[in-house]
């Protein structure tokens, strides 16, 4: 008797210890605390999401996302914003860490999974390859520029900053030199 006692009073104790030990959180808390503080001696960059282009192509749009809940009236989706730079951070790190913080949905392909052997972007906010229009999907460019990598595989550095552009032409819209010949054999 005397030993299932301290028994039951072991395993009480053991369960207090790992519930005080443990820090619970809702969903919000959770991301609203694992952003990282930007300090003076932070290395940063800086990330923007952006699909005015559809505002242009409003009519090619599938009819259920024609609504601001994606498509926002102003076409931005994630303004300018500034982010702690981690070591070897890539831009689909950054992508991941600013949507998951501001919940705005993301879904990717996984590089073991394409021919390009980087994540592919699939939708942001709901808003995928084809959804307005048989050339449309998302790019992304680094200080204005399209690099020839995929998103992570593009390794950032101080002051880098990322913009998130949603195209309808397979990148003519938004500015891209590729045309559907090189951006084919990009692969």
């Amino acid at each position: 008797m005397k030993k299932d006692i301290v028994a039951v009073f072991a395993v009480v104790l053991a369960i207090a210890v790992l519930i005080s030990g443990t820090e619970f959180q809702s969903v919000d808390e959770y991301y609203l605390t694992h952003i990282d503080d930007i300090t003076p001696e932070s290395d940063t960059v800086f990330i923007a999401v952006d699909c005015r282009t559809i505002l242009d192509n409003y009519d090619d749009l599938d009819t259920e996302l024609r609504s601001e809940k994606y498509v926002p009236a102003d076409g931005i989706i994630l303004k300018k914003t500034e982010y702690v730079l981690r070591p070897g951070d890539t831009v689909f790190d950054i992508l991941s860490r600013a949507l998951r913080y501001n919940k705005i949905q993301l879904e990717y392909q996984g590089a073991d999974k394409n021919g390009y052997k980087s994540v592919y972007i699939q939708g942001i906010n709901y808003l995928y390859e084809f959804s307005c229009g048989p050339l449309s999907g998302w790019m992304f460019k680094v200080n204005g520029e399209f690099p020839s990598s995929g998103c992570s595989k593009y390794v950032l550095k101080d002051g880098d900053s990322i913009e998130w552009v949603y195209t309808c032409s397979i990148g003519h819209d938004i500015g891209s030199e590729y045309n559907g010949e090189s951006f084919n054999n990009m692969k």
